[in-house]
């Protein structure tokens, strides 16, 4: 039974990453179901752009307040669980602190203080947050979109989050004070828990034996929460931390809100224009031909790939919306709620190929089951919401997409656009005047 504590904590190794694997796999998956886009090109332009705005944050500071506290959360949290390799380590062959052996004694000093340091700016970070999204009453933060599992997800994170610091500080305590009483050897330099957490355990003079089953019980707890955190991403909105550099890299680079020329339209108007071609003809069974494309989207496979990314990594922030001008004048478009609905349609999809092998149809779309009609068109295109994401997502090309289907698809545009399409296509013009008239502005 020696190395029973060794064996269950590869098992809890491998189960961990192995069912994190497992939902990645099929996060992309669900992803590919979208239709392929070339976003290949200017791949300099892409890094820099990654590095910029996913690793360097370049976005979130615009709100300073809610951008530095983000900043002491993510880069806190990601650097401490580089102490995770410590642990994987020590968990595996059983060692104590095996990177002090590497670092040296006077680095691996400042590594363990900095660590100390960085989870406290965690610990206040995640404080701040939790009251500014309860209490505080910030009006993007309570929205309706966001009741129910939305809001308990964001708060759920917080809590792991401050009670995986926590432990953090008790392992540390708890070794500090072996180590001055000679059970342990001197490693590491730990001068926030000097100060907070040791006085406090100090205080009750407990004795060695139960110090050590504190610092054992704050080390699994930590693993065991890392383990957890990380599987729990795949139910969470906070994908985004791992999800937010691919879509910083295949991110639009060019003019937000330009319309990009369907390949079916051109299909469709060279099909008209071919003297040749029967347009009635129907493609025989292993034919070349392809059946003509559907135009714009209905559904999440009508969707590329890239705006399915952008549905999972959605961080439900909700700056997107809180600029909108038609939310901001009561209206029922929210951008955050469009990206929000796509990722819920998509997870249903995805159960369904669970559970049947494939997709059998459901009766259900995006369209109207999910999105309505009401949210596209109110819409102004004005780009607030791709300019206000702090991760480069792009909503309006979802409404673009649904707006086309809507058009194009099942002429379903409404009364004031089909009006002004009706003049372009009479008048040459969006004003109901005719064409002969149309230079009288200039007579005099």
């Amino acid at each position: 039974m020696q190395y029973l504590d060794n064996i269950i904590f590869l098992i809890l190794l491998v189960a961990g990453f192995g069912l994190f694997g497992k939902s990645l796999l099929k996060i992309y998956r669900n992803i590919r179901l979208g239709r392929e886009i070339n976003r290949s090109d200017r791949k300099a332009e892409r890094w820099e752009t990654m590095a910029r705005v996913a690793m360097g944050q370049s976005r979130m500071v615009k709100r300073p307040v809610a951008g530095i506290l983000h900043l002491f959360v993510y880069v806190g949290f990601i650097i401490i669980n580089i102490e995770l390799i410590e642990i994987i380590v020590d968990g595996i062959f059983g060692t104590h602190r095996f990177l002090a052996t590497i670092f040296g004694h006077t680095f691996y000093g400042i590594f363990t203080a900095t660590l100390e340091f960085l989870a406290l700016l965690v610990i206040i970070g995640v404080v701040i947050f939790f009251i500014r999204r309860n209490f505080y009453g910030v009006k993007r933060l309570t929205m309706k979109e966001l009741f129910g599992w939305p809001k308990n997800d964001a708060n759920w994170i917080l809590i792991i989050e401050f009670a995986l610091m926590v432990a953090f500080f008790t392992m540390n305590s708890s070794d500090l004070i072996l180590q001055t009483r000679g059970v342990l050897a001197e490693h590491g330099s730990f001068p926030i828990s000097e100060m907070t957490f040791v006085p406090f355990l100090e205080v009750f003079s407990f004795d060695n034996g139960f110090l050590f089953g504190l610092e054992r019980a704050a080390w699994w707890f930590h693993f065991i929460g890392i383990l957890f955190f990380m599987n729990y991403l795949y139910y969470s909105k906070h994908l985004h931390i791992i999800l937010a550099f691919p879509s910083t890299w295949y991110a639009n680079l060019n003019s937000y809100g330009k319309f990009n020329n369907l390949d079916s339209v051109t299909k469709e108007i060279k099909l008209m224009m071919d003297p040749n071609a029967d347009p009635y003809a129907v493609p025989a069974e292993g034919d070349a031909a392809e059946a003509p494309s559907k135009f714009g989207a209905e559904d999440v496979f009508d969707l590329n790939q890239v705006q399915l990314l952008n549905a999972y990594s959605c961080t439900e922030c909700g700056r997107c919306t809180s600029v909108c001008p038609a939310n901001i004048t009561g209206k029922k478009l929210s951008p955050r709620a469009i990206l929000m609905k796509t990722r819920d349609r998509l997870e249903e999809v995805g159960r369904n190929i669970d559970k049947n092998g494939k997709f059998e149809d459901d009766g259900k779309k995006l369209l109207n089951d999910y999105i309505t009609k009401e949210e596209l068109w109110a819409c102004t295109t004005c780009n607030a919401c791709t300019e206000a994401c702090p991760v480069l997502l792009d909503p309006l090309s979802i409404i673009f997409e649904m707006r086309r289907f809507l058009v194009m698809e099942q002429s379903a545009a409404p009364q004031e656009l089909n009006l002004m399409m009706t003049n372009v296509e009479n008048n040459a013009a969006p004003w109901q005047y005719n064409q002969a008239d149309r230079l009288n502005w200039a007579k005099d």
